[in-house]
């Protein structure tokens, strides 16, 4: 049989048997299960997709046809089955392959995806233009359940089922988001059953009225029972999808390529939206990725047969020290409620969720709804604790603006993958977070560097008023021992050492890396003083009035524009000290390892040393200023 390298595809898939096809599907998964052991990835919600993304493009010629992915997580196959298999040795890999459908990397890829419940709007917009423009393609929006908890997708629905714009949903039904499904779309769904004889019993009516007065009349009789016909005498399944005016197809099993390609055909063939209901089981065909869907829906290099990490940490990581430390909390204070988007486990409250259940709320895939809930919450005397992925607090900025901060409501957001997260890329970095959040009257702003920082810094936050954001970056953390609470904490800037003419004032985990800059510019025979900033809004200025250097050096692990660099500089306007920023650039940042992305773009202690240098060369040229002594001296 031949290799996936081997095939041209998709044009290959025209012209194989119903056998051959249910062969390939066996061997992408055991593909895809060799490839993402040893890359990490996505690999449970792909081996869900295999039979229906060979239909797919069974039926639909790509790239002429849009084929819109929903997040994009669930996109490898489709990779596979457009020419990319050779790219998987290298997959979320720096310079390699992407996780997520990325234009830049195939024609194939229609749009560039990786947050969830866009993929309907993106599709009546793409099958608005076509019809605008009189041209004649396809567009295919496949939306996964867990996105259904979004309400885009609804906004979507009611707008594609009063224009009419023929797009054809794949509603992939597999139960499940990262964590397991809530709310009341997601029971609806569960409720559903095949009826076959609510669409024979239409498509025969369709198919008698024949325009004549006659059959007007007729028509006319039958639309008053209609509704009636649809909820009890049929029970058709897809009532909610009907009534919005789009086509319901299904439910039908998603793992069944025959049942599949005859769906997409008969929708293929309609001139109006369609939604095709497809169960599927996430994990199919690998039996660890079927027993636990959540543990492989993310995961790193792992062994096949066993199911088990390669790598292991002995340090836990920022989102474990996170949500232990919460439920103590919430357990001595009865105030506190915990709220996630769809990301419990992921943000470490698996725990809290089981021991405190009646004060912790899942709002599934809508953080907008997530953070106004936090805000009646508030309102009321309660002590919400928001607990979200940096890049998807994006998602709720009006609602943090107008709902938290205009009230000074106090609520706190825990911030988990602030900062660049690695294999993700573009859509996942947390990289701008305190760019949007330094523009929020009343917010304040925190970033750890270790385990006992954010412990304390939560405990700080809980006896504050007003709305608190405390940043906090992805991976394992050092000193997650509990610290000493009779310790007081007070956030702010922290001198560490005394310098001379320049300083280096960092922020959260970047201080590290600040103190071997300081480590190489001090072997330059520069006397460089160092600060730790735990509090980057409101910013304290104090350290700079004790010192009064003539050079700040900033480094962060967010955008400088409009971070923590440029509040620093806006704070010492006023002052004549030259302010050196570093974070990352003013561009979204590709996948990647921290390391690998800090030295592409100079945030290594050493790229940044010899910025610095390169700097001071240059100005001392230009005016003569003697380094090595206090300003004030």
């Amino acid at each position: 049989m031949k290799k996936l390298t081997d095939y041209d595809f998709p044009a290959d898939l025209k012209t194989m048997s119903e056998k051959e096809l249910e062969l390939l599907a066996v061997e992408i998964r055991e593909f895809l299960i060799e490839k993402v052991s040893r890359t990490g990835g996505h690999i449970a919600s792909n081996l869900g997709v295999v039979e229906l993304t060979i239909a797919l493009h069974k039926v639909f010629d790509s790239p002429k046809d849009k084929i819109i992915w929903d997040v994009g997580h669930q996109s490898y196959v489709h990779k596979i089955l457009t020419g990319r298999a050779e790219g998987f040795d290298d997959l979320r890999k720096f310079g390699g392959l992407s996780g997520f459908p990325k234009t830049k990397e195939s024609e194939h890829d229609a749009f560039d995806t990786g947050h969830s419940t866009t993929s309907i709007s993106v599709a009546m917009g793409m099958a608005a233009a076509r019809d605008i423009k009189g041209e004649d393609y396809e567009v295919i929006a496949v939306i996964g359940d867990g996105s259904l908890t979004g309400g885009m997708a609804y906004e979507a629905m009611d707008n594609l089922g009063f224009k009419k714009n023929k797009v054809i949903i794949i509603l992939n039904d597999n139960g499940m988001s990262i964590s397991k499904n809530v709310g009341g779309i997601s029971k609806y769904l569960g409720t559903i059953r095949t009826s076959h004889g609510y669409l024979n019993a239409k498509k025969f009516v369709k198919d008698k009225m024949d325009g004549s007065k006659a059959a007007k009349s007729i028509g006319k009789g039958l639309a008053s029972f209609k509704n009636d016909l649809k909820y009890t005498l049929m029970n058709n399944p897809g009532i909610f999808f009907e009534n919005l005016g789009i086509t319901y197809f299904g439910p039908i099993d998603g793992h069944d390529l025959k049942q599949v390609t005859a769906a997409l055909e008969k929708a293929k063939g309609l001139n109006e939206p369609v939604v095709i209901h497809c169960l599927t089981k996430k994990g199919k065909g690998y039996t660890n990725a079927e027993k636990y869907p959540r543990k492989f829906h993310g995961i790193g290099p792992f062994d096949p047969e066993t199911g088990e990490p390669l790598k292991k940490s002995e340090l836990p990581s920022f989102s474990k020290v996170m949500g232990q430390h919460l439920l103590e909390m919430a357990k001595n204070d009865p105030d506190i409620v915990a709220i996630t988007a769809a990301m419990g486990e992921a943000t470490g409250l698996k725990d809290y969720s089981i021991e405190i259940p009646e004060r912790y709320y899942d709002v599934g895939i809508a953080e907008e709804h997530g953070v106004t809930f936090a805000a009646g919450l508030a309102k009321e005397g309660l002590k919400p604790y928001v607990c979200i992925y940096s890049s998807f607090l994006q998602r709720a900025y009006d609602q943090l603006l107008e709902d938290i901060c205009l009230q000074d409501l106090h609520a706190v957001f825990l911030l988990d993958r602030a900062g660049v997260v690695g294999a993700d890329g573009e859509t996942h970095h947390g990289i701008f977070d305190l760019s949007y959040l330094n523009t929020m009257p009343n917010m304040k702003v925190l970033a750890p560097k270790d385990g006992r920082e954010l412990q304390a810094m939560m405990d700080w936050a809980n006896k504050e008023n007003g709305p608190v954001a405390i940043r906090y970056p992805r991976g394992v953390c050092v000193n997650a021992d509990l610290y000493d609470q009779e310790e007081e904490f007070t956030p702010g800037c922290r001198r560490v050492s005394e310098g001379e003419a320049i300083e280096i004032w960092s922020l959260g985990k970047m201080f590290p890396t600040a103190v071997k800059v300081k480590e190489i510019l001090d072997e330059k025979g520069f006397n460089c003083g160092l600060v730790d900033v735990t509090m980057e809004k409101p910013l304290d200025v104090s350290p700079f009035k004790d010192c009064e250097p003539t050079y700040i050096v900033t480094i962060e692990d967010n955008v400088i524009a409009g971070g923590f660099g440029d509040n620093l500089a806006n704070r010492l306007l006023d002052e004549h000290c030259h302010i050196l920023r570093f974070g990352w650039p003013d561009t979204f940042v590709e996948h990647g390892t921290f390391e690998e992305l800090a030295d592409k773009y100079g945030l290594t202690p050493e790229k940044i040393a010899s910025s610095i240098l390169k700097f001071l060369k240059n100005d001392l040229e230009k005016d003569g200023i003697h380094i090595g002594k206090k300003r004030s001296e």
